[in-house]
């Protein structure tokens, strides 16, 4: 009886032995320095926004509008997160089944699901820890937006576009490429949101100066930024951001991050010497404003491609950006006669397009194999990836200008665009917001 017990014993004690490894593979395999990295990533994107944008685009406004136009980028991060909390994450980042190739699911509404769980596209990170870091992507892209009717648009349609674009423009279109979407199953690549962010952001923009219109006196009357030094503050806080941005979208604490956050810095570095360069070939000075608004154009030029390239071709990347936003910005915008407040569509619609087409040309399996083991770009061999490419640009420029003008005529239904030509004249801060700056 003794033997028989001993024997039952240690048979159990070597099942257990052998049965343990599939229980342990059972749970995510979590890795505690890929998740620090996705948390300190997550604080420089959300640092982009607020204080990083905030003080970007304040210094470029009139006096009259600093606190309206700060308060929007504030404003917008606390409203993206509930939203994004509630339903815009699980509609981006979930399976929706038979309408997966549109949109996602409500299975992770609200948080549900998240404890113990990982994403697909971050398998060594904590879900809940994804989750926090797309909240930043989508809490920036709207923001960025606001800098194309900055000085009039009332406070109160603001927040329901914002709301509403969120929903309806923003949440697709990262589903359709990064969350298992029909872009993404098509080929079309997006490291770290040329398309999602830039792209999106840069339309949405266009649409927006083109249906609210100019500004009074727009053209003739002294605009000015008011305080360039904030305008510098802000774009020093995006650029160490970015690297969140981009070498975050690594998901991992690994080679990619290093790769992408060395090609973001060149090309930030070159676009910022290219637009001072042509500005003071053509202008005879080099302006403040013109070198800050290089180094923006190249970080988000790079954005698309900056985990797919090596880095001679970010500072390729960063010369084109430097050289075709400045004229975006400066000679389409004179030419074409719109009123986009502070170059949206210029740096980053135009950047957005850029960079995710150049991406078709220089992604090189060398630095990332998401082909496995086949060419991605032209450099590769693969001059095809140019035209999906090409091909995603088309869907979400056209989805977003449509989708965003829909929205604009429903919110102006609703509470109406535009402040009155009293209260613009007046200013925004004690008009909309009964507060100035002395």
């Amino acid at each position: 009886m003794t033997r028989t017990i001993l024997r039952l014993g240690a048979a159990s004690l070597v099942a257990s032995m052998v049965a343990a490894p599939a229980f342990a593979a059972d749970k995510p395999a979590i890795d505690t320095g890929d998740t620090a990295w996705l948390l300190v990533a997550t604080c420089l994107v959300l640092m982009m926004n607020i204080p990083g944008l905030a003080l970007f685009y304040c210094g470029m406004v009139r006096k009259k509008n600093v606190l309206a136009t700060a308060v929007q980028a504030f404003a917008v991060a606390a409203l993206v997160t509930v939203l994004w909390f509630a339903v815009g994450y699980s509609l981006a980042f979930t399976d929706g089944g038979g309408l997966n190739g549109f949109i996602g699911s409500l299975s992770r509404a609200f948080g549900a699901g998240l404890l113990g769980s990982v994403h697909d596209l971050g398998k060594t990170v904590p879900e809940n820890v994804f989750l926090m870091y797309q909240a930043t992507f989508a809490i920036i892209t709207p923001a960025i937006i606001a800098g194309a009717f900055a000085e009039r648009m009332k406070f109160s349609a603001m927040m329901w576009f914002m709301a509403l674009w969120l929903l309806f423009v923003y949440v697709p279109v990262a589903h359709w490429v990064w969350g298992g979407g029909f872009l993404g199953s098509a080929g079309v690549l997006d490291f770290a949101g040329g398309l999602v962010v830039h792209l999106n952001a840069g339309i949405a923009g266009l649409v927006c100066c083109l249906v609210i219109g100019k500004r009074h006196g727009y053209g003739t009357e002294y605009m000015a930024p008011h305080n360039l030094v904030l305008t510098l503050i802000g774009t020093s806080l995006l650029w160490v951001g970015w690297f969140g941005f981009n070498a975050g979208s690594a998901l991992a604490s690994g080679e990619l991050a290093g790769s992408a956050m060395l090609n973001t810095h060149i090309s930030a570095a070159v676009a910022a010497l290219a637009w001072m360069a042509v500005e003071w070939a053509s202008r005879g000075k080099p302006s403040v404003l013109g070198v800050l608004s290089g180094a923006v154009a190249g970080l988000g030029t790079i954005t698309p491609a900056a985990g797919y390239i090596e880095p001679w071709a970010a500072m390729l990347i960063g010369l084109a950006a430097g050289l075709v936003c400045y004229w975006a910005s400066v000679t389409l915008k004179t030419k074409l006669g719109y009123d986009d407040s502070l170059d949206v569509f210029g740096v980053h619609g135009v950047g957005g397009i850029l960079g995710s087409i150049l991406l078709g040309v220089f992604a090189t399996k060398v630095v990332n194999d998401v082909n496995k083991g086949q060419a991605i770009g032209l450099m590769d061999g693969n001059g095809g990836q140019i035209l999906t490419q090409i091909y995603g640009v088309v869907v979400v420029a056209v989805f977003c200008g449509v989708a965003t003008w829909i929205i604009l005529k429903i919110v102006d239904a609703m509470v109406g665009l535009r402040v009155s030509r009293d209260e613009e004249v007046e200013g925004l801060d004690t008009a909309l917001h009964g507060e100035r700056i002395q």
